[in-house]
């Protein structure tokens, strides 16, 4: 029977007091918490799967609010995403219940989040994102780092991202920016969003990678890359989170490593 495997791990990281990540996979959501073992949970293919990553702006109030708020409600809404205009209204919802939730309480004000994740239907795939958290598309395990010297066994990188950056255009020398130029939240009074949703065909044997920026700033491409090639399920996920830490754990880091079976 064709199944989902998803493996997620959240952690703070080494330089942040507290976890503002927030994780959803189907039914279950992880926020603000802090795990060190990878945890896989296994799912039929069939019903809207929803597995999503929502990071809290940082250097705002309760950006853990706004996280654990948005992924709770992609949790409920999760069954009735069956495609982009339902994610998209979903998306929305969420937006609107960020700003009215920092209505009701003059400490949440500005509070806000960014949201990237995939649904994940019988035979389609709908991708969508609002900020910076990524989807990224990546190749099978297994197939190494190449020869004796570390080359790679192919020129073709492995890893292609499905979501859009909401960031300005990066200056020269730079390859990241902690500036987005939208999010669920995050401002004085109501912005609407504009949703990114994308839908492509399910192909078994499908790996993705949906994580926050705690993994993708400090690390490199290549370095992700090599470790996907080499790695898959806990495994993979595990040694991600120890190559963000190696780098100086600078941000809350949320993976959760998707696999299509069947």
């Amino acid at each position: 029977m064709p199944y989902i495997s998803v493996t997620a791990l959240s952690h703070p990281g080494l330089r942040r007091e507290h976890n503002e990540d927030s994780l959803v996979v189907g039914p279950w959501t992880l926020c603000g918490t802090v795990t060190e073992n990878p945890q896989t949970m296994a799912f039929p293919l069939g019903r809207p799967l929803v597995v999503a990553v929502a990071d809290g702006i940082g250097g705002q109030p309760a950006g853990e609010v706004a996280s654990s708020l948005v992924v709770r409600r992609l949790a409920l809404f999760g069954p009735a995403l069956d495609g982009e205009e339902a994610v998209r209204d979903a998306l929305g919802m969420c937006n609107h219940a960020v700003y009215a939730a920092a209505d009701r309480a003059p400490e949440l004000t500005t509070m806000g989040t960014t949201v990237a994740g995939v649904v994940i239907l019988e035979q389609e795939l709908l991708v969508f994102n609002v900020g910076d958290s990524r989807v990224i598309e990546v190749g099978p395990a297994g197939n190494g780092n190449g020869g004796p010297d570390g080359a790679r066994a192919t020129t073709d990188d492995t890893l292609h991202q499905l979501s859009v950056d909401d960031s300005p255009a990066l200056a020269q020398g730079r390859r990241t920016t902690s500036i987005i130029t939208q999010a669920l939240g995050g401002a004085p009074a109501f912005s609407a969003i504009t949703p990114h949703v994308s839908t492509s065909p399910l192909t078994p044997g499908t790996r993705m990678l949906v994580c926050s920026d705690g993994l993708t700033d400090p690390v490199l491409d290549d370095e992700i890359d090599d470790i996907l090639r080499a790695h898959d399920g806990g495994r993979a996920v595990f040694e991600l989170w120890k190559a963000a830490m190696a780098a100086g754990g600078p941000d809350n880091v949320t993976i959760a490593l998707v696999s299509v079976t069947g």
